[in-house]
């Protein structure tokens, strides 16, 4: 597992409490912004996965 792929799925996890946060405050705004986080996470992690791929030579 690459730094890519660990921050990916930390920035995801982050983002999925700040959008369940957002829904239970009914604050539209921070669901958003977990909803943002969570998508920019999940492009890292897929980066970090294709890294991987590249160096094993799959």
């Amino acid at each position: 597992m690459n730094k890519d792929q660990v921050k990916g799925k930390v920035e995801e996890v982050k983002g999925k409490v700040k959008e369940a946060a957002g829904v239970l405050l009914d604050d539209k705004d921070l669901e958003a912004e977990g909803n943002v986080e969570k998508n920019v996470g999940k492009i890292q992690k897929g980066f970090g996965d294709l890294k991987e791929e590249i160096k094993e030579g799959n």
